[in-house]
Protein backbone atom coordinates (compact mmCIF):
# COMPACT_ATOMS: atom_id res chain seq x y z
CA UNK A 1 0.00 0.00 0.00
CA UNK A 2 1.23 3.52 -0.79
CA UNK A 3 2.70 5.15 2.30
CA UNK A 4 0.10 7.90 2.62
CA UNK A 5 -2.82 5.45 2.27
CA UNK A 6 -1.19 3.51 5.08
CA UNK A 7 -1.56 6.63 7.21
CA UNK A 8 -5.28 6.72 6.36
CA UNK A 9 -5.82 3.13 7.51
CA UNK A 10 -3.76 3.55 10.67
CA UNK A 11 -5.92 6.48 11.83
CA UNK A 12 -9.24 4.63 11.45
CA UNK A 13 -10.76 1.59 13.11
CA UNK A 14 -12.93 -0.64 10.98
CA UNK A 15 -16.34 -1.12 12.55
CA UNK A 16 -16.01 2.05 14.63
CA UNK A 17 -16.46 4.56 11.81
CA UNK A 18 -18.72 4.52 8.71
CA UNK A 19 -15.84 5.81 6.55
CA UNK A 20 -14.69 3.49 3.75
CA UNK A 21 -11.64 1.43 4.71
CA UNK A 22 -10.63 -0.62 1.66
CA UNK A 23 -9.07 -4.00 2.32
CA UNK A 24 -6.84 -3.84 -0.76
CA UNK A 25 -3.21 -3.03 -0.20
CA UNK A 26 -2.75 -0.88 -3.29
CA UNK A 27 -4.23 2.40 -4.48
CA UNK A 28 -7.14 2.01 -6.88
CA UNK A 29 -6.63 1.97 -10.63
CA UNK A 30 -10.34 2.40 -11.43
CA UNK A 31 -10.64 6.20 -11.11
CA UNK A 32 -10.99 8.74 -13.90
CA UNK A 33 -7.89 10.64 -12.84
CA UNK A 34 -9.42 14.13 -12.94
CA UNK A 35 -12.18 14.27 -10.32
CA UNK A 36 -12.31 16.30 -7.12
CA UNK A 37 -14.55 16.55 -4.10
CA UNK A 38 -14.80 19.18 -1.35
CA UNK A 39 -16.11 17.96 2.00
CA UNK A 40 -17.54 20.32 4.61
CA UNK A 41 -16.27 18.85 7.85
CA UNK A 42 -17.88 19.90 11.14
CA UNK A 43 -15.21 18.39 13.36
CA UNK A 44 -13.81 20.04 16.49
CA UNK A 45 -13.12 23.03 14.22
CA UNK A 46 -15.09 23.58 11.02
CA UNK A 47 -13.01 23.21 7.86
CA UNK A 48 -13.27 22.12 4.26
CA UNK A 49 -11.34 19.14 2.87
CA UNK A 50 -10.30 19.56 -0.76
CA UNK A 51 -9.55 16.14 -2.31
CA UNK A 52 -7.97 15.74 -5.76
CA UNK A 53 -7.88 12.39 -7.54
CA UNK A 54 -4.33 11.45 -8.56
CA UNK A 55 -2.58 8.11 -9.05
CA UNK A 56 -5.56 6.14 -7.75
CA UNK A 57 -6.07 8.04 -4.50
CA UNK A 58 -7.36 11.38 -3.23
CA UNK A 59 -4.66 13.94 -2.42
CA UNK A 60 -6.19 15.91 0.48
CA UNK A 61 -5.85 19.41 1.91
CA UNK A 62 -7.76 20.71 4.94
CA UNK A 63 -8.66 24.38 4.38
CA UNK A 64 -9.94 25.95 7.65
CA UNK A 65 -11.78 28.87 5.98
CA UNK A 66 -12.66 27.18 2.69
CA UNK A 67 -11.43 27.97 -0.78
CA UNK A 68 -11.04 31.73 -1.28
CA UNK A 69 -13.43 33.46 -3.67
CA UNK A 70 -11.41 36.67 -4.17
CA UNK A 71 -8.33 36.56 -6.42
CA UNK A 72 -5.15 37.12 -4.46
CA UNK A 73 -6.62 36.03 -1.12
CA UNK A 74 -4.28 33.51 0.53
CA UNK A 75 -5.61 30.95 3.00
CA UNK A 76 -4.03 28.24 5.07
CA UNK A 77 -4.18 24.72 3.59
CA UNK A 78 -2.99 21.76 5.69
CA UNK A 79 -1.74 18.74 3.76
CA UNK A 80 -3.37 15.68 5.29
CA UNK A 81 -3.13 11.95 4.60
CA UNK A 82 -4.20 10.65 1.19
CA UNK A 83 -7.70 9.13 1.08
CA UNK A 84 -9.02 6.18 -0.94
CA UNK A 85 -11.11 6.96 -4.03
CA UNK A 86 -14.18 5.53 -2.29
CA UNK A 87 -14.12 8.57 -0.01
CA UNK A 88 -15.28 10.81 -2.88
CA UNK A 89 -18.89 9.64 -2.30
CA UNK A 90 -18.76 9.51 1.50
CA UNK A 91 -20.94 11.66 3.76
CA UNK A 92 -22.17 10.99 7.25
CA UNK A 93 -21.44 11.21 10.95
CA UNK A 94 -18.00 10.19 12.18
CA UNK A 95 -18.53 9.11 15.81
CA UNK A 96 -17.23 11.28 18.60
CA UNK A 97 -13.90 10.00 19.87
CA UNK A 98 -12.87 8.70 16.47
CA UNK A 99 -10.32 10.50 14.32
CA UNK A 100 -12.05 13.50 12.68
CA UNK A 101 -15.22 12.97 14.68
CA UNK A 102 -18.13 15.13 13.46
CA UNK A 103 -20.46 15.54 10.51
CA UNK A 104 -19.00 15.21 7.02
CA UNK A 105 -20.96 16.30 3.94
CA UNK A 106 -20.15 16.80 0.27
CA UNK A 107 -19.99 20.55 -0.39
CA UNK A 108 -18.97 20.33 -4.05
CA UNK A 109 -17.64 17.91 -6.59
CA UNK A 110 -16.60 17.88 -10.24
CA UNK A 111 -13.53 17.61 -12.44
CA UNK A 112 -10.28 19.54 -12.58
CA UNK A 113 -7.49 20.36 -15.01
CA UNK A 114 -3.86 20.08 -13.95
CA UNK A 115 -1.70 23.06 -14.94
CA UNK A 116 1.29 22.08 -12.79
CA UNK A 117 1.88 19.36 -10.23
CA UNK A 118 5.12 19.52 -8.30
CA UNK A 119 6.51 18.79 -4.85
CA UNK A 120 5.90 22.32 -3.61
CA UNK A 121 3.27 23.71 -6.00
CA UNK A 122 0.00 22.38 -7.39
CA UNK A 123 -1.84 24.57 -9.92
CA UNK A 124 -5.31 23.44 -11.03
CA UNK A 125 -8.57 24.65 -12.57
CA UNK A 126 -11.70 23.40 -10.77
CA UNK A 127 -14.95 22.75 -12.64
CA UNK A 128 -17.53 22.03 -9.96
CA UNK A 129 -21.16 22.77 -9.29
CA UNK A 130 -20.25 25.56 -6.85
CA UNK A 131 -16.58 26.26 -7.53
CA UNK A 132 -15.16 27.31 -10.89
CA UNK A 133 -11.71 28.79 -11.17
CA UNK A 134 -7.95 28.53 -11.02
CA UNK A 135 -6.35 27.69 -7.66
CA UNK A 136 -2.75 27.26 -6.61
CA UNK A 137 -1.70 25.19 -3.58
CA UNK A 138 1.85 26.05 -2.63
CA UNK A 139 4.25 25.06 0.13
CA UNK A 140 5.24 27.99 2.36
CA UNK A 141 7.59 26.15 4.68
CA UNK A 142 8.74 22.58 5.00
CA UNK A 143 5.37 21.33 6.25
CA UNK A 144 2.99 24.26 5.68
CA UNK A 145 0.82 24.90 2.64
CA UNK A 146 -1.45 27.72 1.49
CA UNK A 147 -3.99 28.12 -1.29
CA UNK A 148 -4.76 31.17 -3.42
CA UNK A 149 -7.26 31.86 -6.17
CA UNK A 150 -5.36 33.22 -9.15
CA UNK A 151 -8.18 34.25 -11.50
CA UNK A 152 -11.27 36.43 -11.01
CA UNK A 153 -14.70 34.80 -10.61
CA UNK A 154 -16.54 34.29 -13.91
CA UNK A 155 -19.64 36.07 -12.54
CA UNK A 156 -19.56 39.64 -13.95
CA UNK A 157 -21.71 40.90 -11.04
CA UNK A 158 -19.48 39.38 -8.36
CA UNK A 159 -18.19 41.84 -5.75
CA UNK A 160 -15.83 41.16 -2.83
CA UNK A 161 -17.34 41.15 0.62
CA UNK A 162 -16.80 44.56 2.30
CA UNK A 163 -14.43 44.68 5.25
CA UNK A 164 -16.72 47.03 7.22
CA UNK A 165 -20.28 48.37 6.95
CA UNK A 166 -22.35 50.76 9.06
CA UNK A 167 -26.02 50.11 9.90
CA UNK A 168 -28.98 51.96 8.43
CA UNK A 169 -30.89 53.86 11.12
CA UNK A 170 -34.56 54.69 11.65
CA UNK A 171 -36.24 57.98 12.48
CA UNK A 172 -38.79 58.37 15.25
CA UNK A 173 -42.24 58.60 13.71
CA UNK A 174 -45.84 57.54 13.77
CA UNK A 175 -47.74 54.65 12.25
CA UNK A 176 -48.25 55.09 8.47
CA UNK A 177 -51.76 56.09 7.43
CA UNK A 178 -54.15 53.15 6.79
CA UNK A 179 -54.22 53.83 3.03
CA UNK A 180 -50.40 53.45 2.97
CA UNK A 181 -50.32 50.36 5.17
CA UNK A 182 -49.77 47.93 2.27
CA UNK A 183 -46.55 49.79 1.33
CA UNK A 184 -44.89 48.94 4.64
CA UNK A 185 -43.71 45.92 6.62
CA UNK A 186 -43.63 45.90 10.41
CA UNK A 187 -41.17 44.34 12.85
CA UNK A 188 -41.12 44.34 16.62
CA UNK A 189 -38.58 46.74 18.11
CA UNK A 190 -36.17 44.77 20.26
CA UNK A 191 -34.68 46.35 23.37
CA UNK A 192 -31.04 45.43 22.80
CA UNK A 193 -27.80 46.48 21.14
CA UNK A 194 -27.46 46.88 17.38
CA UNK A 195 -24.83 44.64 15.79
CA UNK A 196 -23.70 43.79 12.27
CA UNK A 197 -22.20 40.38 11.56
CA UNK A 198 -19.63 39.61 8.85
CA UNK A 199 -19.61 35.89 8.02
CA UNK A 200 -16.89 34.35 5.89
CA UNK A 201 -15.18 30.98 5.85
CA UNK A 202 -17.38 29.63 8.64
CA UNK A 203 -16.28 32.43 11.01
CA UNK A 204 -18.30 35.37 12.26
CA UNK A 205 -17.11 38.83 13.32
CA UNK A 206 -19.55 41.08 15.17
CA UNK A 207 -19.38 44.86 14.89
CA UNK A 208 -21.04 47.55 17.00
CA UNK A 209 -22.93 50.44 15.47
CA UNK A 210 -19.77 52.52 15.32
CA UNK A 211 -17.64 49.72 13.88
CA UNK A 212 -15.91 48.24 16.96
CA UNK A 213 -15.22 44.50 16.97
CA UNK A 214 -17.42 43.09 19.76
CA UNK A 215 -17.11 39.39 18.91
CA UNK A 216 -15.26 38.59 22.15
CA UNK A 217 -18.06 40.02 24.30
CA UNK A 218 -20.56 37.46 23.00
CA UNK A 219 -18.72 34.11 22.67
CA UNK A 220 -22.00 32.17 22.41
CA UNK A 221 -22.58 33.80 18.99
CA UNK A 222 -19.33 32.53 17.42
CA UNK A 223 -20.98 29.30 16.31
CA UNK A 224 -23.27 31.28 13.99
CA UNK A 225 -20.41 31.27 11.48
CA UNK A 226 -20.13 27.50 11.61
CA UNK A 227 -23.91 27.22 11.33
CA UNK A 228 -23.80 29.17 8.05
CA UNK A 229 -20.88 27.10 6.78
CA UNK A 230 -19.44 28.42 3.52
CA UNK A 231 -22.06 31.17 3.16
CA UNK A 232 -20.44 34.57 2.82
CA UNK A 233 -22.68 37.32 4.20
CA UNK A 234 -23.17 40.60 6.06
CA UNK A 235 -26.11 40.48 8.49
CA UNK A 236 -27.85 43.23 10.44
CA UNK A 237 -29.63 42.61 13.71
CA UNK A 238 -30.02 43.22 17.42
CA UNK A 239 -28.31 41.44 20.31
CA UNK A 240 -30.91 40.89 23.03
CA UNK A 241 -30.91 39.40 26.53
CA UNK A 242 -34.20 37.75 27.42
CA UNK A 243 -35.69 37.35 30.87
CA UNK A 244 -38.99 35.52 31.32
CA UNK A 245 -39.42 35.52 27.56
CA UNK A 246 -39.09 39.28 27.12
CA UNK A 247 -36.10 41.51 26.25
CA UNK A 248 -34.39 42.81 29.39
CA UNK A 249 -31.95 45.65 28.72
CA UNK A 250 -30.61 45.72 32.28
CA UNK A 251 -29.43 42.11 31.94
CA UNK A 252 -27.70 43.00 28.69
CA UNK A 253 -25.81 45.80 30.44
CA UNK A 254 -23.74 43.24 32.32
CA UNK A 255 -22.55 41.87 28.99
CA UNK A 256 -21.79 45.12 27.15
CA UNK A 257 -18.75 46.06 29.25
CA UNK A 258 -17.51 42.58 30.16
CA UNK A 259 -13.92 41.52 29.55
CA UNK A 260 -13.16 38.27 27.73
CA UNK A 261 -12.97 36.08 30.84
CA UNK A 262 -16.13 37.50 32.39
CA UNK A 263 -17.92 37.33 29.03
CA UNK A 264 -17.29 33.58 28.87
CA UNK A 265 -18.82 33.11 32.32
CA UNK A 266 -21.81 35.32 31.55
CA UNK A 267 -22.43 33.55 28.24
CA UNK A 268 -23.35 30.50 30.32
CA UNK A 269 -25.31 32.34 32.99
CA UNK A 270 -26.95 35.10 30.93
CA UNK A 271 -26.77 34.10 27.25
CA UNK A 272 -27.86 36.51 24.55
CA UNK A 273 -29.77 35.99 21.31
CA UNK A 274 -28.87 37.59 17.98
CA UNK A 275 -32.06 38.60 16.16
CA UNK A 276 -31.18 38.97 12.46
CA UNK A 277 -33.53 41.23 10.50
CA UNK A 278 -31.64 42.26 7.35
CA UNK A 279 -29.16 40.99 4.76
CA UNK A 280 -26.58 43.34 3.24
CA UNK A 281 -24.28 41.03 1.25
CA UNK A 282 -24.60 37.43 0.13
CA UNK A 283 -22.06 35.19 -1.62
CA UNK A 284 -20.31 37.80 -3.72
CA UNK A 285 -23.32 40.03 -4.32
CA UNK A 286 -24.33 43.23 -2.57
CA UNK A 287 -27.96 43.19 -1.43
CA UNK A 288 -28.09 46.82 -0.32
CA UNK A 289 -29.59 48.08 -3.58
CA UNK A 290 -32.40 45.51 -3.44
CA UNK A 291 -35.79 46.50 -1.98
CA UNK A 292 -36.48 45.52 1.60
CA UNK A 293 -38.98 42.78 0.68
CA UNK A 294 -36.42 41.05 -1.55
CA UNK A 295 -33.68 41.23 1.08
CA UNK A 296 -36.09 39.67 3.57
CA UNK A 297 -36.88 36.81 1.17
CA UNK A 298 -33.18 36.07 0.73
CA UNK A 299 -32.61 36.29 4.48
CA UNK A 300 -35.40 33.84 5.26
CA UNK A 301 -34.00 31.38 2.72
CA UNK A 302 -30.80 31.25 4.80
CA UNK A 303 -32.88 29.71 7.62
CA UNK A 304 -30.91 31.37 10.41
CA UNK A 305 -32.20 29.35 13.35
CA UNK A 306 -30.16 28.22 16.33
CA UNK A 307 -29.94 28.23 20.09
CA UNK A 308 -28.63 31.81 20.17
CA UNK A 309 -29.76 33.29 16.84
CA UNK A 310 -32.89 33.51 14.75
CA UNK A 311 -34.74 35.67 12.25
CA UNK A 312 -37.75 37.36 13.87
CA UNK A 313 -40.89 37.73 11.73
CA UNK A 314 -41.78 40.65 9.50
CA UNK A 315 -45.44 41.50 8.87
CA UNK A 316 -46.31 43.31 5.60
CA UNK A 317 -49.39 45.54 5.73
CA UNK A 318 -50.27 44.81 9.36
CA UNK A 319 -49.32 48.01 11.17
CA UNK A 320 -52.20 48.27 13.60
CA UNK A 321 -52.17 44.58 14.54
CA UNK A 322 -48.40 44.50 15.12
CA UNK A 323 -48.53 47.70 17.19
CA UNK A 324 -51.29 46.30 19.37
CA UNK A 325 -49.39 43.01 19.78
CA UNK A 326 -46.25 44.90 20.83
CA UNK A 327 -48.21 46.80 23.47
CA UNK A 328 -49.87 43.61 24.69
CA UNK A 329 -46.50 41.86 25.03
CA UNK A 330 -44.98 44.98 26.66
CA UNK A 331 -42.32 45.24 23.96
CA UNK A 332 -40.49 48.49 23.27
CA UNK A 333 -42.41 49.25 20.10
CA UNK A 334 -42.51 48.65 16.35
CA UNK A 335 -40.26 49.48 13.40
CA UNK A 336 -42.04 50.21 10.12
CA UNK A 337 -39.99 49.65 6.96
CA UNK A 338 -41.04 50.68 3.47
CA UNK A 339 -41.21 47.56 1.30
CA UNK A 340 -39.43 49.12 -1.67
CA UNK A 341 -36.65 50.80 0.37
CA UNK A 342 -32.98 49.99 -0.34
CA UNK A 343 -30.47 49.64 2.49
CA UNK A 344 -28.58 52.89 3.08
CA UNK A 345 -25.54 52.08 5.28
CA UNK A 346 -24.68 54.71 7.85
CA UNK A 347 -27.76 56.83 7.08
CA UNK A 348 -30.84 57.65 9.12
CA UNK A 349 -33.74 57.29 6.68
CA UNK A 350 -37.45 58.14 6.72
CA UNK A 351 -37.99 54.77 5.00
CA UNK A 352 -37.58 53.21 8.44
CA UNK A 353 -39.72 54.49 11.30
CA UNK A 354 -39.49 53.49 14.94
CA UNK A 355 -42.84 53.79 16.70
CA UNK A 356 -42.76 53.57 20.47
CA UNK A 357 -44.37 55.09 23.52
CA UNK A 358 -41.09 54.70 25.41
CA UNK A 359 -39.04 57.84 24.92
CA UNK A 360 -35.33 57.24 25.15
CA UNK A 361 -32.34 59.54 24.76
CA UNK A 362 -28.60 59.05 24.50
CA UNK A 363 -26.85 61.41 26.90
CA UNK A 364 -23.35 62.37 28.02
CA UNK A 365 -22.33 62.18 31.68
CA UNK A 366 -20.82 65.48 32.85
CA UNK A 367 -20.71 64.91 36.59
CA UNK A 368 -22.13 63.14 39.62
CA UNK A 369 -23.34 63.82 43.13
CA UNK A 370 -22.42 61.79 46.20
CA UNK A 371 -24.88 59.13 47.30
CA UNK A 372 -26.39 58.80 50.77
CA UNK A 373 -27.41 55.90 52.96
CA UNK A 374 -26.82 52.56 51.25
CA UNK A 375 -25.38 54.43 48.28
CA UNK A 376 -22.93 56.51 50.30
CA UNK A 377 -19.96 54.71 48.74
CA UNK A 378 -21.19 55.33 45.17
CA UNK A 379 -23.09 58.18 43.54
CA UNK A 380 -26.60 59.42 44.18
CA UNK A 381 -27.27 60.87 40.72
CA UNK A 382 -25.59 61.64 37.43
CA UNK A 383 -25.53 65.09 35.85
CA UNK A 384 -26.43 64.78 32.18
CA UNK A 385 -25.95 66.77 29.03
CA UNK A 386 -26.16 66.63 25.26
CA UNK A 387 -23.69 68.08 22.75
CA UNK A 388 -24.88 71.36 21.23
CA UNK A 389 -22.72 73.42 18.87
CA UNK A 390 -19.57 71.81 20.22
CA UNK A 391 -20.52 72.40 23.87
CA UNK A 392 -22.27 70.28 26.49
CA UNK A 393 -25.77 71.50 27.31
CA UNK A 394 -27.17 70.53 30.73
CA UNK A 395 -30.51 68.66 30.57
CA UNK A 396 -30.98 67.31 34.10
CA UNK A 397 -29.94 64.49 36.38
CA UNK A 398 -30.88 60.86 36.85
CA UNK A 399 -30.77 58.87 40.08
CA UNK A 400 -32.93 55.79 39.40
CA UNK A 401 -32.54 52.64 37.32
CA UNK A 402 -29.16 51.48 38.68
CA UNK A 403 -28.52 48.02 40.11
CA UNK A 404 -25.66 47.36 42.52
CA UNK A 405 -23.26 46.13 39.84
CA UNK A 406 -23.90 49.20 37.67
CA UNK A 407 -23.45 51.57 40.61
CA UNK A 408 -20.02 50.26 41.56
CA UNK A 409 -18.74 49.73 38.00
CA UNK A 410 -19.82 53.21 36.93
CA UNK A 411 -18.46 54.86 40.08
CA UNK A 412 -15.04 53.39 39.35
CA UNK A 413 -15.09 54.77 35.82
CA UNK A 414 -16.28 58.20 36.96
CA UNK A 415 -13.39 58.52 39.41
CA UNK A 416 -10.93 57.91 36.59
CA UNK A 417 -12.49 60.75 34.55
CA UNK A 418 -12.75 63.29 37.37
CA UNK A 419 -11.72 66.91 36.67
CA UNK A 420 -11.87 70.22 38.56
CA UNK A 421 -14.15 72.28 36.32
CA UNK A 422 -17.67 71.80 35.01
CA UNK A 423 -17.88 70.56 31.39
CA UNK A 424 -21.31 72.17 30.91
CA UNK A 425 -21.67 75.28 28.77
CA UNK A 426 -23.88 77.14 31.23
CA UNK A 427 -23.91 77.64 34.99
CA UNK A 428 -26.01 75.00 36.71
CA UNK A 429 -28.60 75.74 39.41
CA UNK A 430 -26.95 75.94 42.84
CA UNK A 431 -29.02 73.05 44.18
CA UNK A 432 -27.42 70.87 41.47
CA UNK A 433 -23.83 71.99 41.90
CA UNK A 434 -23.68 71.53 45.65
CA UNK A 435 -21.24 68.68 46.28
CA UNK A 436 -20.96 67.93 42.57
CA UNK A 437 -17.99 66.08 41.11
CA UNK A 438 -17.16 66.92 37.50
CA UNK A 439 -15.92 64.45 34.90
CA UNK A 440 -14.58 64.71 31.38
CA UNK A 441 -17.59 64.22 29.05
CA UNK A 442 -16.58 60.92 27.47
CA UNK A 443 -19.18 58.41 28.70
CA UNK A 444 -22.42 58.00 26.75
CA UNK A 445 -25.47 56.47 28.39
CA UNK A 446 -29.15 56.04 27.66
CA UNK A 447 -32.15 57.18 29.70
CA UNK A 448 -35.89 56.71 29.38
CA UNK A 449 -38.03 59.73 30.22
CA UNK A 450 -41.63 60.96 30.06
CA UNK A 451 -41.21 64.32 28.35
CA UNK A 452 -39.26 67.59 28.20
CA UNK A 453 -39.93 70.44 30.61
CA UNK A 454 -40.40 73.98 29.32
CA UNK A 455 -36.85 74.87 30.35
CA UNK A 456 -35.27 71.95 28.46
CA UNK A 457 -34.92 69.41 31.26
CA UNK A 458 -35.77 65.71 31.25
CA UNK A 459 -38.96 64.88 33.13
CA UNK A 460 -38.79 61.67 35.25
CA UNK A 461 -35.68 60.13 33.64
CA UNK A 462 -34.62 56.56 34.40
CA UNK A 463 -31.18 55.18 33.68
CA UNK A 464 -31.04 52.35 31.12
CA UNK A 465 -27.31 51.82 30.82
CA UNK A 466 -24.02 52.85 29.24
CA UNK A 467 -23.69 52.87 25.45
CA UNK A 468 -20.05 52.08 24.67
CA UNK A 469 -20.98 51.84 20.99
CA UNK A 470 -21.63 55.60 20.86
CA UNK A 471 -19.30 58.61 20.95
CA UNK A 472 -20.35 61.98 22.43
CA UNK A 473 -19.61 63.62 19.07
CA UNK A 474 -22.28 61.47 17.38
CA UNK A 475 -25.17 62.58 19.57
CA UNK A 476 -27.73 65.19 18.62
CA UNK A 477 -31.01 66.08 20.26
Amino acid sequence: MAPRLEQYRNKRRKGHTPEPIPSVTLASTEGHGDTFVVHEHHARNLHWDVRLERDGRLISFAVPKGLPTEPGTVRLAVRTEDHPLEYSTFSGEIPKGEYGGGHMSIWDRGTYETLKWGESKVSIVLHGERVHGKYVFFRTRESDWSVVRSDPPDDPEWTPIPSLLKPMLAVTGSLPDPEEDSDWAYEFKWDGVRALARVEGGRVTLFSRRGDDITGIYPELRALGEDLGSTQAWLDGEIVAFRDGRPHFATLQGRINAGAQKARRLSQRSPVTYLVFDLLHLDGHSCMGLPYWQRRNLLEQLDITGEHWRTPPSFPGAGRAVTEAAAEQRLEGVVAKRLDSPYRPGERSVDWRKITELRTLEVVIGGWRQGRGRRSDTFGSLLLGIPNDGRLQYIGQVGTGFDEDALHALTSRLHRLERRTSPFSEALPKDRTSGAHWVSPRLVGEVAFKSWTDDGRLRAPTWRGLRPDRDPEELAR
